[in-house]
């Protein structure tokens, strides 16, 4: 991320190649927000094909469990270096770039004819996605330099981001139904385009002449300790937890992230200054992003192979059941950036992670043979709590941050998001016997998992919760309200 880069360039044309006009800054607002829903309906659709997508590809649970994990491991292992390039190599051209992996990558997915090669396409997408998001608040604080104006832009981003996943589920279930699995990947292919051609048409060039050396040596540990770590995990039941690849899996990716420390330490120029962690506030908030994805957000893969091939709903109405909870997420997110301006983002941050417990415990009432409406409970209150937690985490995550650094903490949290969903989703598969769902197993089986995995999640969440009390303050700062626009991302990185 390079946010804070553009920033540093407010009221000026320094960095930017080209005129600023009222029609290119409102054009690339326009554009961001297109390349945005695009990423953001991908992500929230997916879910509701995968088992389709098992049915059509003939996969195992594993190989559906890459589908999610595959893009989120990519896209949380590069997006900071993705912020990096774009300040050296301009803003525009990498996010161009980032527009054509991701649309390219699409056609592989809706083409696929393997589980192998739709996963494979599926982390080119995550890099593609990267760099979209990395790129993405750095072109509009370009266009945007004056904070009036730019806190519009950043509400109308935000919009967007919400409301693109409150429609996601449906849209991903309408589509499945009606048009079949690979056409959720191929409507990506005309918006792409059409946002490559916009990107041109209205986007200038800007570049950081500051910009931070690429650390590559980090960023392959990253990459392959984060890689190892998942497979590992997704492999672990299959395997057995004690055999030789599982325990080398787990040995490579410890080494691998030790060596990823080590590096950001020594390195001039590190991808992730550790010195940020000294900071209670930055810590708590990162702590807080994984806790949520790796519980609530993680558990949407099961939640609706439970739907789906448990209790028989079709994937337009497993997207509809999601509904209710998605809209009430976006509303609740919108509301609460005002009630920041009264309450601690602490507390809310605390709070909302309290809810998602209590929200992942009530999913406990679901069974077997019960009706869909056991598990809107659960739903509606883990919503709740997302609603509070998003907009206060992204603030508290910029705001304890040094200013010259805030593009930098956004991509931080955005790392911990993505990296806390796919672990997740790995850690729910050695307690969840998926395979279940997919006719290898009986339904009761899958659904006593499927009830570990929700109290491990209700765990998780109640652990980020204590820990959000204990490391973020419950003052309220000034700053958050003031850069709470940024980053108001009512779901980004569900799923």
């Amino acid at each position: 991320m390079s946010f804070s880069r553009a920033s540093r360039l407010e009221g000026t044309d320094r960095g930017g190649i080209g005129p600023r006009s009222a029609f290119s800054r409102r054009g690339t607002l326009a554009v961001v927000c297109l390349a945005t829903a695009m990423l953001m309906l991908d992500i929230a659709v997916v879910n509701t094909a995968l088992a389709h997508i098992a049915s059509s590809l003939d996969a195992g649970i594993t190989g559906i469990q890459w589908v999610v994990d595959a893009y989120t491991v990519a896209l949380a292992a590069v997006v900071l270096t993705s912020g990096s390039i774009a300040d050296r190599l301009g803003r525009r051209r990498v996010f161009v770039s980032g527009l054509v992996l991701f649309t390219g990558a699409s056609l592989l997915c809706g083409a696929a004819q393997s589980i192998e090669m739709l996963d494979a396409a599926r982390a080119v997408q995550g890099i593609g996605g990267a760099i979209l998001f990395a790129t993405s608040l750095s072109l509009l604080a370009d266009a945007f330099p004056e904070w009036k104006e730019r806190s519009k832009a950043l509400a109308v981003y935000g919009a967007t981001i919400g409301a693109s996943f409150a429609v996601g589920p449906a849209v991903g279930g309408a589509i499945t139904s009606y048009l079949g699995w690979r056409w959720i990947f191929y409507v990506n292919i005309p918006v792409g385009i059409a946002a490559i051609a916009a990107t041109y048409r209205f986007v200038r060039e800007s570049r950081d002449p500051n910009a931070r050396r690429i650390d590559w040596a980090g960023q392959t540990a990253l990459v392959g300790g984060l890689f190892l770590l998942v497979l590992a995990l997704l492999r672990g039941n299959g395997d057995g937890w004690g055999s030789p690849a599982i325990v080398a899996e787990l040995a490579g990716a410890a080494a691998l992230l030790a060596a990823f420390v080590g590096i950001e330490l020594r390195v001039k120029e590190p991808m992730l200054p550790l010195g940020l962690f000294r900071i209670k506030e930055f810590t708590g908030a990162q702590i807080a992003a994984f806790s949520i994805s790796a519980s609530f957000f993680a558990i949407f893969l099961y939640m609706t192979l439970y739907l789906q091939q448990i209790l028989g709903l079709s994937p337009i109405k497993a997207g509809l059941v999601y509904l209710p909870a998605t809209v009430l997420i976006f509303l609740v997110s919108g509301a609460s950036a005002s009630l920041l301006q009264k309450v601690s983002a602490g507390a809310m941050i605390a709070v909302g992670l309290a809810l998602v417990a209590v929200g992942l415990a009530l999913g406990l009432l679901a069974t077997a043979t019960s009706s869909w409406a056991m598990l809107i409970p659960s739903l509606m209150v883990g919503g709740l709590g997302t609603g509070l937690f998003n907009p206060a985490v992204s603030a508290v995550a910029l705001g304890s941050a040094p200013q010259e650094q805030s593009g930098l903490a956004a991509g931080v949290n955005d790392t911990f998001r993505q990296a806390g969903i796919a672990v997740g989703v790995a850690l729910f598969g050695a307690l969840i016997p998926g395979s279940a769902a997919l006719g290898q197993g009986t339904a009761e089986s899958f659904v006593d998992g499927l009830h570990t995995a929700l109290i491990v999640g209700a765990v998780l969440a109640a652990i980020g919760a204590i820990a959000s009390v204990k490391l973020i303050s419950v003052r309220r700062m000034p700053a958050t309200v003031e850069q709470l626009p940024a980053r108001i991302e009512p779901v980004e990185a569900a799923a």
